[in-house]
């Protein structure tokens, strides 16, 4: 689809391999019995086996009317073995897992138009989403480091890792083809000694290097050493810290490999949870195979690349290489819905296997059973599945991992769809997110718009405040590369083009090679001079030959400076402050990566019009900040979202009644094919100061438009009514009805308890009715809205299985939303304004012949803002208009010899108007022609979903706090608005202080308290008990601490002054009041 590059989750009818879900081996009663998953295969979305229905599929649009999870069931198959011998295979289901709308598993892969329409889905549905509880759920794209990378980077926080530790160290974000991933550090000491960092279950683990590379391969020391200080055997203080890790191993006792396998596993099986009869050998091997380089699978390999990263990071340390920028592009790569599905899916199986062995081993404890098939089968049954663990990941973004999963953030991975308009509904699938853990860092690098993120990235569209640049969105011509390329042919075409091999001696000295480093493996040497001809030669490979184009899997070092070309395969381990810059991008002519296998990249440059403004505002290049104000604001328009809304649950949708086509727009526009969900209207707009209701970005709006449809809307309310949770435990006798012959909701509910379709609601109105069949007792619940309402349309619904009695409903209810003075309206180029006046036709100015304006624009909104699209956009829409043709608004089709202006000017003029877009107007209330002429045009104005009736609050009388005596906050709740100390200030300085007592006293918490004039005690004057011979009420209080009556005074002080007085006494602290008459 040519609007969404979001893969399909990693889900496959057939049974696949899992690959890297280890066996599970554990003891049970003298038994090593180990459980390993040999295939999983995930089902589409069926009705499950038994239920009452003609079709066995379920399609979307169901799951969203039901208010459920649209789903299919995963099955596994677990062969298991005692004592090392096998015992067989067992398929068992472990629950059920999302379903990506439109993927292979879905019930609308490859369906028509028609057939969707059919199926009340979209006819251009796009897919790309989870439906979790009938709420469509979009998995946000993540920026990662770049995988198998070392990036040197300085981060204050390490110093406090342990003593000894440097701000210096270098990163690995390892990530295996099966995208299992971990991050691992080296870390530079003080002493000039390097640590390992690794994370293992979200704890961090410390190394020596020394032992790492001594336990990796069977070297001598000596080896280990020449490796280590390759064309660096001159530089004395490295040859020493070199020395000093080895002689560490040794110093531990520690002569061979072997012997640093058995140390090493001593040291961690405490925390690696591995079964008894493992040596400690195998658990050193454990540590190397899931923490160290996982990226790679030979020893040796992994090896050479530590040495390597030790390398970079003395260079690093000793400023002889620049820091990497993780912020670039070039370092980064997208974490896709698929990838992280996937990573999900593999911990869950392996948390399920380890349930499996606790419920075996309780099981074993409490009574003698045998391991067999039947046993096994007892304890699946027994065990927690999938289901709810991945509903609640999409359901609440929420990541429960005990790996963690090579991620930095564990919340904020999922949002809602919105179907808001479709601009909205289209930037959740093409916004692209920096991390939730950047926007805590105090620092604005990570913010910056870097230059390499030309044509990737839009350098517009962000949101303002604290996700700023945080928060970014693709360019339209920005892809997601998903298919892994294989590098396996890539080593013999290099030793071909003249690289030696990494174990092999180069002709020429180190000193004047540089290291090729192949997706995270280091495979030879390259001399300087032929390294330019090698680079080349892989770039007209890439051209020339597909089957051997590695698509980025090796992009550009950063910041390299060795050589005049920009490479893409050879790599160089770290760049020199010295020698020539890098080339300029403008050499990059075929295609650009970002990065590795899910990356982004660009088809060739098509400059800006394919990407950065083109969307966002149409006409001449318009302010920066206010194309960012329409970035946000595109968003929040009232537009015509989505046809099927009678089939769908959703909270809350806007619709526009009568939207139209603009008659001037970008490119981009017919691109996304926004025809189909317009969100705005053509309106005619006059530029004149008119009556003084439109100062600071008001506007008005000609009565006769309003009354004949200009902008009108509905709101769409769904309320879901479960029966089933209104019932006590065990009550199943709950129906919808009304009792007969009840004459309150006789005329507004029908004989089955719901409202008639169509019929109009008042506030208060009898919304529907239920009864309890044993006790025959009639529940009525009543309209709770402000505003009046129709009922749109009314679904029962019953469980999945078509078992289920009635017992749920959904009713839509439609609030008429016409503009009203206070509404939101803004053009395309983030002019926003209200509407302050409905304004007779009969008082609007009109233009020679006859024309009346929709709109009435402040000329004060122009000069400061700038925004000259919207002056060429009602030149380009009135000769649209007057010619019967749409224009084309793309920025930059014009130029300073060919501009807008003349263009729009030349065609105004051939339909008889004024070049300028001008008109000679006329008063409407003198009926005298206006000394100026006017400029008045069409322009596309859009009605923003904010309205004056979900925002206005209003309180005479209340609900107030239990506490203070103060009103509560909350417009829900009818609550009051905060009079602060800031408008206590401006009160004060206007000296009105009668208003200032009527505010803060009166209106709030005002209430009288006595107090004793002799002991200024506010808590000792109590009522006196009335004498019971007297009839008259008169109520005396005396003090409690002078037992007198005639010291009490009444004054009036705030409610919240006595509760005070209270919490001081509490805390043993006497207030002491003095009065003055």
């Amino acid at each position: 689809d040519k609007h969404l590059t979001t893969p399909p989750a990693p889900t496959r009818v057939r049974p696949l391999p899992p690959q890297d879900i280890s066996p599970l081996e554990f003891a049970l009663r003298d038994s090593r019995v180990s459980l390993t998953i040999a295939g999983a295969a995930i089902s589409p979305p069926m009705v499950p086996k038994g239920a009452v229905c003609r079709e066995v599929k379920v399609y979307p649009a169901e799951c969203r009317g039901l208010r459920s999870t649209y789903r299919g069931k995963i099955t596994v198959d677990i062969s298991w073995s005692v004592n090392g011998i096998p015992q067989g295979t067992i398929k068992h289901p472990v629950g059920y897992i999302p379903i990506m709308v439109k993927s292979k598993l879905c019930s609308l892969y490859n369906l028509s138009p028609q057939e969707l329409i059919q199926h009340h889905e979209e006819e251009e549905e796009m897919g790309g989403y989870f439906i979790i509880n009938g709420l469509e759920k979009v998995i946000r794209m993540l920026i990662m480091p770049r995988r198998n990378f070392p990036l040197a980077m300085t981060r204050h926080k390490w110093k406090n890792r342990g003593p000894g530790f440097t701000e210096y160290g270098v990163v690995m974000h390892c990530v295996k083809e099966e995208h299992t991933a971990i991050n691992m550090n080296l870390h530079y000491l003080e002493n000039g000694c390097v640590m390992l960092n690794f994370i293992f279950q979200k704890e961090l683990f410390f190394l020596p290097l020394g032992f790492a590379l001594k336990a990796l391969v069977n070297f001598t020391d000596y080896q280990i050493f020449k490796e280590l200080v390759k064309d660096k055997e001159n530089d004395t203080f490295y040859v020493n810290c070199v020395t000093e890790m080895i002689r560490a191993v040794a110093d531990a006792g520690c002569y061979t490999q072997q012997n640093v396998l058995e140390y090493l596993g001593k040291s961690f099986r405490v925390k690696l949870n591995l079964p008894e009869w493992y040596s400690n050998e195998q658990a050193a091997d454990f540590i190397f195979n899931k923490c160290i380089c996982i990226h790679l699978t030979d020893r040796t390999e992994k090896f050479y690349l530590l040495c390597m990263m030790t390398r970079k990071l003395y260079a690093f340390a000793k400023g002889e290489c620049m820091e990497d920028n993780p912020d670039s592009l070039m370092n980064q790569e997208v974490l896709t819905p698929g990838q992280l599905y996937l990573m999900f899916l593999k911990e869950r199986l392996e948390n399920w296997l380890q349930s499996v062995r606790f419920v075996l081993e309780k099981r074993t404890e409490k009574a003698d059973i045998n391991i067999n098939a039947d046993s096994l089968m007892k304890a699946f049954s027994l065990t927690a599945d999938v289901t709810k663990a991945f509903e609640y990941l999409l359901a609440t973004g929420n990541l429960r991992s005990k790996t963690g999963l090579g991620m930095l953030q564990d919340s904020g991975l999922c949002v809602v769809g919105d179907k808001l308009n479709f601009v909205r509904y289209l930037s959740h699938f093409r916004c692209i997110h920096r991390g939730s853990a950047f926007a805590q860092m105090r620092t604005t690098t990570v913010r910056k718009l870097l230059p390499e993120s030309w044509g990737f990235l839009c350098p517009v569209d962000t949101p303002d405040g604290e996700p700023c640049g945080l928060m970014n969105h693709m360019t339209a011509v920005c892809e997601i590369v998903t298919e892994m390329v294989p590098v396996r042919d890539l080593p013999p075409l290099l030793c071909a083009l003249g690289v030696v091999p990494i174990d092999a001696t180069p002709s020429r000295p180190y000193a004047e090679c540089y290291r090729v480093v192949l997706d995270g493996a280091v495979v030879g040497w390259v001399e300087c001079d032929l390294a330019p001809q090698v680079a080349e030669a892989l770039r007209r490979f890439k051209v020339v030959l597909e089957k051997i184009s590695c698509t980025g899997r090796s992009g550009p070092y950063p910041n390299d400076r060795k050589t005049q070309s920009v490479s893409w395969v050879v790599h160089f381990y770290y760049p020199l402050p010295d020698g020539a810059a890098c080339q300029k991008p403008a050499v990059w002519k075929e295609r650009m990566d970002w990065h590795s296998g899910t990356d982004l990249h660009e088809r060739g440059h098509r400059g800006v019009r394919g990407g950065s403004w083109s969307d966002h505002s149409p006409g001449a290049l318009p302010s920066r900040p206010r194309n960012m104000y329409q970035c946000q604001m595109g968003k929040q328009t009232m537009g015509f979202p989505v046809y099927n809304y009678r089939d769908r649950s959703d909270n809350k949708l806007y619709l526009l009644h009568t939207p139209q086509s603009p008659l001037v727009r970008p490119r981009m526009y017919d691109y996304y094919s926004m025809d189909s969900y317009p969100v705005g209207t053509n309106s005619i707009v006059a530029v004149i100061s008119y009556s003084g209701y439109d100062m600071e970005d008001a506007m008005i709006v000609n009565k006769s438009s309003w009354e004949r449809g200009f902008a009108y809307g509905s709101v769409i309310k769904m309320e879901s009514i479960d029966l089933s949770l209104k019932a006590n435990r065990g009550d199943d006798n709950l129906v919808f009805g009304v009792r007969p012959g009840d004459p309150n909701v006789a005329e507004k509910l029908d004989a089955d308890g719901l409202p008639f379709i169509g019929s109009i609601l008042q506030p208060g109105d009898p919304f529907y009715s239920y009864m309890n069949l044993s006790t025959g007792e009639a529940f009525t619940v009543y309209y709770q809205n402000k505003e009046v309402g129709i009922v749109d349309n009314i679904k029962l619904c019953s469980n999945d299985r078509g078992t289920g009695k009635l017992k749920k409903a959904c009713i839509t209810v439609r609030v008429p939303r016409n503009p009203t003075v206070g509404d939101k309206f803004a053009s395309r180029h983030g002019q926003k304004g209200i509407l302050s006046q409905l304004w007779p036709v009969e008082d609007m100015p009109f233009t020679e012949n006859g024309m009346v304006p929709d709109i009435l624009f402040n000329p004060h909104g122009f000069p400061s803002r700038m925004t000259i699209g919207m002056l060429i956009e009602s030149m380009a829409g009135k000769s649209a208009a007057l010619h019967g043709v749409c224009y084309d608004a793309t920025p930059f089709t014009f130029s300073e010899e060919d501009s807008a202006l003349k263009y729009f000017g030349e065609t105004l003029v051939s339909a008889g108007y004024n070049f300028f877009g001008t008109e000679k107007m006329y008063s409407g209330i003198s009926g005298l022609e206006l000394e100026a002429e006017i400029f008045v045009g069409v322009v596309y104005y859009q009605r923003l979903r904010h309205m004056v009736s979900d925002k206005f609050q209003v309180r005479t009388t209340g609900p107030r706090d239990s506490v203070t005596n103060q009103p509560i906050k909350g417009r829900n709740v009818e609550g009051g608005i905060r009079f602060g100390e800031m408008e206590r200030d401006a009160l004060l300085a206007h000296g009105t202080s009668f208003l200032l007592h009527d505010r803060l006293f009166s209106c709030s918490d005002g209430s009288e308290a006595y107090v004793c004039t002799s002991c200024g005690s506010m808590l000792s004057p109590l009522l006196q008990r009335p004498p019971p011979s007297s009839v008259a009420s008169n109520r005396r209080y005396s003090c409690l601490l002078c037992g007198r009556v005639d010291t009490i005074q009444v004054i009036p002080v705030p409610h919240v002054f006595r509760y005070f007085v209270a919490e001081l006494a509490a805390m043993n602290i006497k207030l002491r009041l003095t009065l003055e008459q």
